[in-house]
C-alpha cells in the first residue's frame, strides 16, 4: 500500500463510520496483499509485431494469413459482420455473443491484392490486409472507413498473458460514439476513456470516467458510412481517441485515431458496416435481441429508501390524491433485513406480500433492490446454501474472498459459473413470494460499500469463466452481465408465463438480452442533467436500448427548475424513474411547490399517454436492435450538423425531443432533420433541415412530431388511439403499432399504417396488411391541420 492508498483508506474511515471504515481498510489491505502474492510482477517483456505474411489459406467466409510472428483469421458472417482474430483467437467463447457464432458467408472470397497483400471481398464490405498485417475496412465502392495498423504485443519473457495495443485510423470527418455509458458524450471527443466498470463512490458528473457500464464498442459515423467496431475482450484497458481534422497540414486531412490498449485477453474484433439501422440490426443478431420489458415497466417508477410500510403507503396515497400517475415503486436497501439478499425487515414491513397485492390492485407494482454481496455469517440461509454449492469467489490459495458491503463482511457469488447462476436464479423465488414484480441490481461492479468506488474482489481472485478458469482481471467487467443473466433466467424459470423485469447498474456487451440499466448515482446539477442524456444515447448506440437516469440526481437537492426539467426529460426516456433521497433534500414532486407540481402532473400524464408508443418501440427494438432514443443523425448520418448535435434526440421515428438543459431558458434552438415538423403543443410548423428557435416555457419542453407520423397513444377512455400528424399537402407518411398481448410471451402483431394527404385538408389513414388496405383498427385523431400561416 503506497501513500495515496493510505490517504484513501483514511478517507474511508472518516466517511463510513469507524467500525465499517476499519473493516473496509482491512479488506483493502487483504486485497492488495493477495494480489501482490498471487499476481506476478511485470518483469522483462518482449515486444512483438506480426511480421511479413508468409502463407495464406482460404477458408469459409475469408481465410487465414500466417505472418512470420503471428497468424490472422478473417471471416465474414452471413449477416455482413466481419470477424478477425490474431494468434488463433476465434469468435468463441464470448460473453458478448448470443449463442453460437453466425455462419460464414459462402459468397465472401479471399483473393490477392497489390503489394503482396490480400483482400476478402463480400457483398457489403471489403477487407484489405497488407503484407505487414494492417487491416483496412472499405465500403463496396472502395472508400476506406477504418485502417487498423499492425498490432503490437508485449509478452512476459518468462511466459504468461501479454498486453497489446491496436492503433486505428478513421476518416477525417468521422465522429466517435459508444464505449458504453459515458457521461462526457454522446459524441466522444479527443481524450482517453478507460474500460473498467467502476462505481465512482460518489455522485458523478460530466467529467467523470469510467462509470459503471463500459464496453469496447465504438460506433463511428462518417460521410461514407457508419461502422461499429467491437474488440471482444473483457480485460482492463483504455481507448485514446483523437478526432480528425479536414484540411490539416497544408491542405491535407489528418485522420481520426483510436488507440486501444488492453492488459490481456485475445486480440479479436467484429466490424459491421452500413447505415445506423443496419449496423444495430447486425449487432443485435450477434449479441442478442433486446429483452422486452413488461408493459407496466414502461410507466413511471419511483424509488425511495422507505423507512416502513406506513411511509410507503403514505407516498403512494399522496401520488393518487394529487392525480399523479404512478406505476412502480422501488424499495431501496433500507427495507432489507440487515442487508440480506432478498429478505424484508419484518418489523417495518410485516406482510410484504399483502402490501404488494393491495398496491397491485391500484395499478402499482413493487420492485426490490438486489446486491451480489451475501453476509458472511454461518447460519444465514443464503450464505449456507451458497457454501453448499461452492458458489463463492475464492482467492488464489483457495480461501473464500471476503469484502465489506452494505450487509457488512460479505462474500460474493461467482456468476461466471453456470451452476452458480442457477443457484442464484432460484433465490428470486423468495422475492416473488414477497410480492415483488421486478428487481434492480445494484453495487454489482462489484464495489465495496462506503469505500469510494473501491473494487471488492482482488484482481487475483479466481473465477470459473464457464470452465476455462481465470482471475478477476478477466471476469470483472462481465460480473454484472453474468449476474443479470442469473436473475433473468431464474425469473423465466420461476414465472414462465411472464416477461422478467431486471435492470442492472453494471454490465457489458450483450446486457440487453437480460434487461436494461440506469445511470447510477448522477450528480444533482445541470451538468448531471446533460450527463443523463449522454448515457442513454451512448448505451443505445452500443445495443442497450432500455436505460434512464434517476430524475433529480442523487447527491443533493436540485432546484425546483432543475427538478422539473429533469422530470420532463425523463418522461421521454425508456426507463422513467424519479427518486427521493430525503437526507439529500430530494423529495417527491409536491415538495417543490405548487407550480412545479402542476407542471410535473403534465409530464407524468403525458408519459402515460405515450405508453402505447413506448410499448411499440420496445417490441421494435427486439426485432431490429434500434434504440428507443436515437441521435438526430440516425436517419441522415451524412448530415454533419446533426452529427454534432448532442442536446436533442429522436424518440423512435415519429418524435423529436429537445430537453431544456440550461437554467433560466424559456426558448431554445433546435436542429431539425430534413422534412416538416410540428410543435406538438402549439401545432406550429417548422421546415428542416436547419435550426429553428422554439418556445420552451417552464411547463414543457419542445417535442416535435414528424409530418405524416402515426403515433399510438392512450386515449381519454384508456384505449389505444392513433394520433396522426398531417403530411405536407400531396405527401404521405405512416407508422407502426405493436399492441402488447400482455406481459407474457405471445408474439404481437405489427400493424402498419399509412397516412395520405391530397392538395386539400383531407387526410386518409389506412392499415396495410397481407390482405390489402383496410380501415384503421383504432380511433384516429388528425393533428396539424392548422392555418397555413402557422409556419
Amino acid at each position: 500500500m503506497d501513500g495515496r492508498d493510505l490517504v484513501r483508506s483514511m478517507k474511508m474511515i472518516g466517511s463510513a463510520g469507524t467500525a465499517r471504515g476499519l473493516r473496509t481498510v482491512r479488506a483493502a489491505w487483504r486485497r492488495r496483499r493477495a494480489d501482490a502474492l498471487a499476481l506476478p510482477a511485470r518483469g522483462v517483456e518482449r515486444a512483438r509485431v506480426p511480421g511479413v505474411v508468409r502463407e495464406v489459406e482460404p477458408g469459409p467466409g475469408g481465410g487465414t494469413m500466417r505472418f512470420s510472428r503471428s497468424e490472422l483469421t478473417i471471416r465474414v458472417a452471413v449477416n455482413g459482420a466481419v470477424f478477425w482474430g490474431w494468434d488463433g483467437a476465434g469468435p468463441e467463447p464470448s460473453y458478448a455473443l448470443a449463442g453460437r457464432c453466425p455462419e460464414a458467408d459462402p459468397r465472401a472470397v479471399l483473393e490477392p491484392d497489390k503489394d503482396g497483400g490480400w483482400r476478402v471481398v463480400a457483398e457489403r464490405v471489403t477487407v484489405v490486409v497488407s503484407r505487414h498485417g494492417a487491416i483496412e475496412v472499405r465500403t463496396p465502392g472502395g472508400v476506406a472507413l477504418r485502417r487498423d495498423l499492425p498490432p503490437r504485443w508485449w509478452e512476459p519473457a518468462e511466459g504468461g498473458p501479454g498486453r497489446w495495443m491496436q492503433r486505428s485510423e478513421v476518416s477525417a470527418d468521422a465522429r466517435f460514439f459508444g464505449l458504453g455509458g459515458r457521461a462526457a458524450g454522446p459524441r466522444l471527443r479527443s481524450g482517453s476513456y478507460r474500460l473498467w466498470n467502476t462505481d465512482p463512490g460518489r455522485a458523478f458528473d460530466r467529467g467523470d470516467d469510467p462509470l459503471c457500464l463500459t464496453m469496447p464498442v465504438q460506433l463511428v459515423v462518417a460521410d461514407a458510412a457508419t461502422h461499429l467496431a467491437f474488440h471482444d475482450t473483457s480485460w482492463d484497458g483504455s481507448v485514446r481517441l483523437r478526432e480528425g481534422e479536414e484540411g490539416a497540414g497544408s491542405g491535407h486531412d489528418r485522420p481520426g485515431m483510436s488507440e486501444l490498449r488492453m492488459d490481456g485477453g485475445p486480440l479479436r474484433c467484429w466490424v459491421v458496416v452500413g447505415t445506423p439501422a443496419r449496423v444495430l440490426l447486425a449487432w443485435a443478431s450477434l449479441t442478442g435481441a433486446p429483452a422486452v420489458p413488461p408493459a407496466w415497466a414502461l410507466g413511471h417508477h419511483h424509488a425511495r429508501g422507505f423507512g416502513d410500510e406506513q411511509e410507503l403507503r403514505s407516498v403512494v396515497a399522496s401520488y393518487q390524491e394529487r392525480g399523479l400517475p404512478l406505476d412502480v415503486v422501488h424499495l431501496g436497501a433500507g427495507p432489507l433485513d440487515d442487508g440480506q439478499v432478498f429478505a424484508v425487515d419484518q418489523e417495518r414491513f410485516p406482510k410484504p406480500a399483502v402490501l404488494a397485492e393491495e398496491l397491485r390492485r391500484d395499478g402499482v407494482r413493487l420492485v426490490s433492490v438486489v446486491e451480489p454481496a451475501v453476509r458472511a455469517v454461518p447460519g444465514d440461509a443464503v450464505h449456507d446454501s451458497g457454501v453448499a454449492v461452492d458458489a463463492f469467489v475464492r482467492d488464489a490459495s483457495g480461501r473464500i474472498v471476503e469484502g465489506v458491503a452494505r450487509a457488512g463482511d460479505s462474500v460474493y457469488p461467482d456468476f461466471t459459473h453456470a451452476r452458480v447462476r442457477r443457484w442464484w436464479g432460484g433465490l428470486y423465488a423468495e422475492g416473488i413470494a414477497q410480492g415483488f414484480s421486478g428487481f434492480w441490481h445494484d453495487m454489482n461492479e462489484s464495489t465495496s460499500f462506503a469505500a469510494f468506488g473501491e473494487a471488492t474482489l482482488p484482481r487475483s481472485a479466481r473465477h470459473a469463466l464457464e470452465g476455462r478458469g481465470g482471475d478477476h482481471r478477466e471476469a470483472h467487467n462481465v460480473y454484472g452481465l453474468c449476474m443479470a443473466q442469473a436473475g433473468y433466467e431464474g425469473l423465466r424459470e420461476l414465472l414462465p408465463e411472464e416477461r422478467p423485469f431486471v435492470f442492472s447498474r453494471s454490465g457489458w456487451a450483450g446486457l440487453q438480452r437480460y434487461g436494461g440499466t440506469w445511470s447510477g448515482d448522477v450528480a444533482a446539477g445541470w451538468p448531471g442533467l446533460r450527463a443523463s442524456l449522454s448515457l442513454v444515447l451512448g448505451l443505445g448506440l452500443c445495443g442497450v436500448p432500455c436505460s434512464g437516469p434517476d430524475v433529480g440526481g442523487f447527491d443533493g437537492g436540485p432546484s425546483p427548475e432543475l427538478y422539473l426539467r429533469w422530470l420532463q426529460l425523463g418522461s421521454h426516456l425508456p426507463l422513467f424513474r424519479t427518486r427521493a433521497v430525503p437526507r439529500a433534500g430530494l423529495g417527491e414532486p409536491w415538495e417543490f411547490g405548487p407550480e412545479v407540481l402542476e407542471h410535473a402532473r403534465v409530464a407524468l400524464v403525458e408519459r402515460r399517454r405515450l405508453l402505447p408508443y413506448f410499448v411499440t418501440l420496445a417490441h421494435l427494438a427486439r426485432r431490429t436492435g434500434a434504440p428507443y432514443v436515437r441521435p438526430l443523425w440516425w436517419g441522415a448520418p451524412e448530415d454533419r450538423a446533426l452529427r454534432d448535435c448532442e442536446d436533442a434526440f429522436l424518440l423512435g421515428d415519429c418524435l423529436l425531443v429537445a430537453p431544456v438543459l440550461d437554467p433560466g431558458a424559456d426558448r431554445r434552438a433546435v436542429r431539425l432533420p430534413r422534412g416538416l415538423w410540428y410543435d406538438t403543443a402549439t401545432g406550429k410548423r417548422y421546415a428542416g433541415p436547419g435550426q429553428v428557435l422554439v418556445d420552451a416555457p417552464l411547463g414543457r419542453i419542445p417535442v416535435l412530431a414528424r409530418a405524416g407520423a402515426v403515433v399510438p397513444v392512450r386515449g381519454a377512455d384508456g384505449g389505444l388511439e392513433l394520433e396522426v400528424w398531417a403530411p405536407a399537402p400531396g405527401g404521405t407518411g405512416g407508422g407502426l403499432v405493436v399492441r402488447d398481448a400482455g406481459d407474457g410471451w405471445d408474439e404481437p402483431e405489427i400493424e402498419r399504417y399509412v397516412a395520405r394527404r391530397g392538395v386539400g385538408r383531407e387526410v386518409v389513414v389506412e392499415r396495410e396488411g397481407e390482405d390489402g388496405v383496410r380501415e384503421p383498427s383504432h380511433p384516429v385523431r388528425v393533428r396539424g391541420l392548422g392555418r397555413p400561416d402557422q409556419m
